[in-house]
């Protein structure tokens, strides 16, 4: 069976997702950290500026002296963090900190516990093997937007979710590794980084936090 323990705090749930805009007038104090949380849609780039066929965050996000902390491919959706510290969007975004996150992957096919623990356990890419990760099969998150354009299934061949958590972030890695176990991504959502989710959130939509005298740990975890 999957293993559906969970050591840093449970799982997030695909709870409902408030479909109105979250963006609201900035109290921002002088002294505070500022970051963003982002639902970033299908087909945004994780930069400010447009190219090519992709949009940019200036589409979405208007606020100056912000950037972002740890991308998220065109073709992939949902959580990103920007901040306007450099130390903590270097915390969020250097592997050496570890703050995992999490993902829900649509994938081709239904992978049995075989291809779970491969995930667990770390699976070999071109560069380099994957650190341990935590894998499960879930169901189809209920409360989860339809993706604009739709995914393309074969009618023949069924798809299975999954949730999966990982503390670093190579270059398309999710996708390399459930193509790895012989099952491929159809689609990419992150759920969360750390302590922080899409709760709430809509596509495209935004919420703004202080974080008061961010001191990054001097150790990991």
């Amino acid at each position: 069976m999957p293993d559906n323990s969970a050591s840093r705090h449970d799982w997030p749930t695909a709870r409902q997702f408030i479909h109105q805009p979250t963006d609201s007038p900035l109290t921002q104090r002088h002294d505070a950290s500022r970051l963003i949380l982002f639902n970033k849609p299908y087909g945004v780039l994780s930069q400010f500026t447009p190219e090519g066929r992709w949009r940019g965050l200036k589409d979405f996000i208007a606020i100056p002296g912000v950037y972002v902390a740890g991308r998220l491919d065109a073709d992939s959706e949902g959580l990103l963090l920007l901040a306007n510290d450099g130390k903590l969007q270097a915390h969020i975004a250097d592997p050496r900190f570890k703050m995992e996150k999490i993902y829900w992957v649509q994938v081709e096919g239904t992978p049995g516990e075989a291809a779970l623990q491969a995930l667990r356990e770390g699976v070999a890419l071109n560069d380099g093997p994957t650190r341990p990760a935590r894998a499960r099969l879930m169901d189809a998150p209920a409360a989860l937007w339809q993706r604009e354009p739709p995914v393309r299934v074969r009618q023949s061949i069924p798809t299975a979710w999954i949730e999966l958590g990982i503390r670093e972030g190579r270059n398309r890695q999710v996708r390399r590794m459930t193509a790895a176990v012989g099952f491929p991504t159809l689609r990419l959502v992150r759920a969360a980084i750390g302590n922080w989710s899409l709760d709430g959130l809509a596509p495209g939509s935004w919420r703004d936090h202080a974080i008061d005298q961010f001191k990054p740990s001097s150790t990991t975890r």
